[in-house]
């Protein structure tokens, strides 16, 4: 298996930034980051079980580079994605003196990710930050493409602001201190690229599933690779989501109302809601008359062999009846005029934007707790 990097070019113009794919790099991070920086010092943010598995190997990293660091470790999980941490984080970084041309590292997965670039984005009005996202989810989505922010009481991501970073380093390696689990909540994600416009890379999925799993380095690295190119095609030609880049919501304004139902807990974590989402988007469509039957079919039993959930009924506990769902589906980012913005599919790889969908295909969808 080759640990050759690999390079990825989000084009913003004057703002692109490269994303590279590979083992090692975390090992490496102070010569890819010494370049960027105006002065060699930065603030590392992570979290507590990232901290223990990769900070030691950053650490020593930037101490070889020669770049003075300061670092603080927040409590794991998607509650640390609040008001509470953000004020925690912010004066944080001030209190350390971090300023404008400084550069601030996230270390972790989407939550450290999603916090670190919100607070980067409004630290005097905004200074620089790397992404070094641990976890396949972060890697091939929430690292890329500038989306930042926080939780609220009303949903999941409803405060933030759009905040490229400077560079991105996906460290292969990290993947195999994940936890099954984790790493199939960020398989999801992958399968999402498939799914949206590239059937033949579903079709390639669908063949490599075992060898992703069993931590296949190579294969691995073209999953990661092919995920992050059509996400930063898609973030050039619409960096804030007026248009194109709505695909890449697919299963997630399903599955952003059941991590809401379930509290933004471990009973489902992102990438779980992200695959019952995208098989329900599936079924809807195919219910509509969009998609062929078997198409929706053939995305739930590969969800389903990659061990992930793809029906309301793989949801653990009770979940809210089916009005209660789509009350929490309008606190949607992507409501427009009081109407919900879906990402249905014509076929595998032929997803589309659509606001006109019947409410009572989707109540007899979501009543049914079972797929067509």
């Amino acid at each position: 298996m080759s640990d050759a990097i690999r390079k990825v070019v989000v084009d913003l113009g004057e703002r692109r930034y490269d994303i590279l794919v590979g083992a090692g790099l975390i090992a490496d991070a102070g010569t890819h980051l010494k370049p960027l920086l105006r002065r060699a010092r930065i603030a590392v943010v992570t979290d507590e079980t990232v901290a223990r598995l990769h900070l030691p190997a950053l650490q020593e990293s930037l101490d070889v580079a020669g770049i003075y660091h300061d670092t603080i470790v927040l409590p794991q999980g998607e509650s640390t994605k609040s008001f509470a941490q953000l004020e925690k984080l912010t004066e944080w970084l001030l209190e350390t003196g971090i300023e404008r041309g400084d550069i601030v590292v996230a270390l972790g997965g989407g939550v450290i990710g999603d916090l670190t670039g919100f607070a980067a984005a409004i630290l005097r009005r905004g200074v620089d930050f790397v992404q070094i996202p641990t976890t396949l989810l972060s890697q091939v989505d929430s690292s890329v493409g500038g989306k930042t922010g926080i939780n609220t009481r009303q949903g999941k991501n409803l405060a933030g602001a759009f905040h490229q970073p400077r560079l991105v380093l996906a460290d292969v390696a990290a993947l195999e201190t994940l936890p099954m689990r984790e790493f199939l909540a960020g398989y999801a994600e992958v399968v999402k690229y498939g799914l949206i416009g590239d059937r033949a890379f579903f079709d390639w999925l669908e063949e490599n599933l075992d060898r992703l799993k069993e931590g296949d380095r190579e294969a691995r690295v073209q999953a990661i690779v092919k995920s992050c190119e059509a996400k930063a095609a898609t973030v050039a030609a619409d960096e804030r989501e007026s248009g194109v880049r709505a695909l890449l919501n697919l299963g997630h304004t399903f599955g952003h109302a059941l991590e809401a139902a379930t509290g933004f807990s471990q009973r489902l974590v992102h990438g779980e809601g992200v695959a019952v989402g995208m098989a329900l988007a599936f079924d809807l469509s195919a219910r509509l008359g969009f998609c062929p039957g078997q198409d929706a079919v053939r995305v739930r039993r590969h969800l389903a062999r990659a061990g992930l959930p793809s029906r309301l009924a793989d949801v653990p506990g009770t979940l809210p009846d089916a009005d209660a769902l789509i009350a929490l589906m309008g606190q949607d980012k992507k409501v427009q005029d009081g109407k919900l913005t879906f990402i249905l599919a014509r076929a595998v790889g032929e997803a589309f934007i659509t606001r006109d969908v019947d409410p009572d295909a989707l109540r007899t969808l979501l009543r049914e707790r079972e797929p067509a």
